[in-house]
C-alpha cells in the first residue's frame, strides 16, 4: 500500500472565499509579485495526480492559459460529463473510490486544484490528509466559501506557516491522528 497523500492546495481571502461573487479570480492578483510562486513550484514536484471540480476545470479553461495541470494524471470529478481527452479524464463515481484506488497504487502525492464542491465531499467523508491554504490580505464580503457547513468537526495539527511580503500568509496543517 502507497504512503500518498491527499493535499489540498488553494488561496483564499482572510474571510475564507475561494472566488468572489459570479466565480471572479481577480483578487488573487493582488498578492502577484515578479519571481514569487508562494512555493507553488516546489508543491507540484511533489504530486503527480491532480483531481479537480468540473466548475474549476470549467473556468481554468476560459482564462487564457495553458491548462497548468497537462504533465499530471488529471481527473475532472462531475456529475455530468463522462469519458476524457487529451488532458483529463472526467469521473463520475464515488470520490472516495477513486481516492481509494489512487492510494493502491504507487506514485506521488494526490493534489486536490479546488472548487468548493469537491473539497465539501472530500471533506465530509474525511479523505484530505493535508490542508495547504494561502491566506490572500483581503476581505471580499461574499462569494464562493472555501468550508461550507454541513459536515463534522475536524481537528488539524499545524505543521508549517509562512508569511511573504506580500502579506500573504501559507498554513500548512495535517489532519490530526
Amino acid at each position: 500500500m502507497s504512503n500518498r497523500k491527499v493535499i489540498l492546495y488553494i488561496a483564499a481571502s482572510l474571510d475564507g472565499y475561494i472566488a468572489a461573487e459570479n466565480d471572479d479570480l481577480s483578487f488573487l492578483s493582488t498578492v502577484e509579485s515578479p519571481g514569487e510562486d508562494y512555493g507553488y513550484q516546489n508543491f507540484v514536484k511533489t504530486v503527480d495526480t491532480v483531481i479537480i471540480g468540473r466548475k474549476t476545470h470549467d473556468k481554468v479553461l476560459t482564462m487564457g492559459i495553458p491548462f497548468p495541470h497537462k504533465d499530471k494524471k488529471c481527473y475532472v470529478f462531475s456529475r455530468t460529463k463522462k469519458g476524457k481527452d487529451n488532458l483529463v479524464e472526467f469521473y463520475n463515481g464515488e470520490i472516495s473510490e477513486l481516492i481509494t484506488q489512487l492510494q493502491q497504487t504507487e506514485g506521488k502525492d494526490i493534489f486536490i486544484d479546488g472548487g468548493a464542491e469537491l473539497v465539501f465531499e472530500l471533506m465530509k467523508q474525511n479523505l484530505i490528509d493535508r490542508f495547504v491554504v494561502s491566506i490572500i490580505p483581503i476581505l471580499l464580503g461574499g462569494g464562493v466559501s472555501l468550508f461550507r457547513q454541513g459536515r463534522q468537526k475536524q481537528n488539524l495539527k499545524l505543521i508549517n506557516s509562512k508569511t511573504f511580503p506580500s502579506g500573504l500568509v501559507q498554513l500548512w496543517y495535517d489532519m490530526a491522528k
